[in-house]
């Protein structure tokens, strides 16, 4: 796949619309399967306009090298299997990064001939499962028309003036996707396994992934389907969405920072439970933000990933005296495993995709996302969890400074003592 070049600035209108013009004529020349004898595209845009859709999805990153025997797998699951077909993708920004600053992200899909403009709007991701809504546009060709999305998506209930002619390509995405449609309990969910490339100017990376979609259903058969998946090896979960990716060559392909722990943000009247959901994200967000480095050469992050899974311990300990040990009993045997196989794991590679690793990551994506520790909750306990985060900080933080007041007093003492016997 050729790619396409970035333009740094955009001042000169000639060259706007060149760049617009390359990136149509891109996805024309290159999206050309799936043709009728008479040339023309295999579309239908009947239904052009399609209502915003909550996606839900869980992403895993495949080691290159277990691709075929997870197809093979794949095979043997009994759902109703799709042949590879080329997507073609080019995703759109401002000089000024307006869209990525508020939480979007705008592409066009070319498939088969058919293409398809689609706006994401900021969600939650939790491990590697995003949840966000999204709106989708059938095009008849290649050219953008944020017309056509509804107003209100914007900010201020309109569309901005000016964006329409500001946004141009900025990076690309080409790959094949293979898809398995399976029925989980009553629940519709399609299995994509991606192989491409994302690219930004000079820059590129590999596209390696298997997404887990909802299209209809319970997110918790999602979590079904990936804990059978997950006994194949060469599975990881990944945060890193292609965009993300691709926001981040078209920057530069900067080496990612190893970052400690940041401080905890909640929101103003926070519950104690939002405050438990928000440290197990910052825990979890952590480790995979830190396992990317190691895969990438950072030695150093591998301690970042075992503070991140002591972080999680931490949590569980601080809010222990509402929530039981019995409710997260499996989750904190899986990290012991997890803990154990980095420690002793001879590369990043057989630590982070190993089993017990993707089995303690799951584990803990699947117990923020279902809040698995409710059921174990009786009424007092209940109450306790909607009272506000901050007076159980505040309460946490006093008891603990006076114990360090104390063990500092103690200590002066105990220390005086033996100074005076030396005397």
């Amino acid at each position: 796949m050729s790619s396409l070049p970035l333009r740094q600035t955009f001042t000169p209108v000639k060259l706007l619309v060149a760049w617009q013009f390359g990136a149509k004529y891109y996805l024309l020349t290159k999206n050309n399967a799936g043709k009728f004898a008479n040339n023309l595209p295999i579309c239908d845009i009947t239904n052009k306009y399609k209502a915003m859709a909550q996606e839900i999805e869980l992403k895993f990153i495949v080691n290159h090298d277990a691709v075929n025997v997870l197809r093979n797998y794949l095979h043997t699951l009994g759902g109703e299997h799709h042949a590879p077909s080329q997507l073609l993708n080019i995703y759109y920004e401002t000089p000024d990064n307006w869209l990525r600053r508020h939480h979007m992200g705008l592409r066009i899909r070319g498939e088969n001939g058919c293409y398809e403009m689609t706006m994401k709007i900021a969600g939650r991701v939790t491990g590697g499962l995003h949840q966000r809504p999204e709106y989708n546009v059938a095009l008849s060709e290649p050219v953008l028309d944020l017309t056509q999305l509804p107003l209100d998506i914007w900010p201020d209930g309109e569309l901005p003036v000016g964006l329409a002619t500001s946004v141009q390509p900025l990076f690309s995405t080409d790959f094949y996707r293979e898809k398995w449609w399976l029925d989980v309990d009553g629940s519709k969910i399609e299995i994509a396994l991606d192989l491409g490339d994302v690219k930004a100017g000079e820059f590129a990376e590999p596209i390696c992934e298997l997404e887990l979609e909802l299209l209809s259903g319970d997110t918790r058969a999602v979590l079904k389907l990936a804990k059978q998946l997950l006994s194949q090896t060469g599975l990881r979960q990944g945060s890193l969405s292609k965009a993300a990716r691709g926001y981040h060559l078209a920057q530069g392909n900067a080496p990612r920072e190893n970052k400690p722990t940041a401080i905890l943000r909640v929101a103003a009247k926070a519950t104690v439970e939002q405050g438990l959901e928000a440290s197990l994200e910052l825990a979890l967000s952590q480790w995979q933000y830190h396992e990317e480095l190691w895969l990438r050469g950072d030695e150093s992050a591998k301690k970042r990933m075992l503070d991140a899974i002591g972080l999680v311990r931490h949590a569980l300990m601080l809010f222990g005296g509402i929530v039981p040990r019995k409710a997260s009993a499996h989750l904190r045997d899986l990290l012991t495993q997890s803990e154990a196989t980095m420690i002793s794991a001879v590369s990043a590679v057989t630590a982070v995709y190993s089993t017990p690793t993707a089995m303690a990551k799951l584990a803990l994506t699947e117990w923020l996302v279902t809040k698995a520790w409710q059921p174990f909750l009786d009424a007092k306990a209940q109450a306790k969890m909607a009272d506000s985060f901050k007076r159980f900080a505040d309460i946490h933080l006093s008891r603990h400074a006076a114990e360090l007041k104390k063990r500092f007093l103690d200590t002066r003492w105990v220390i005086s003592i033996a100074t005076s016997c030396r005397v």
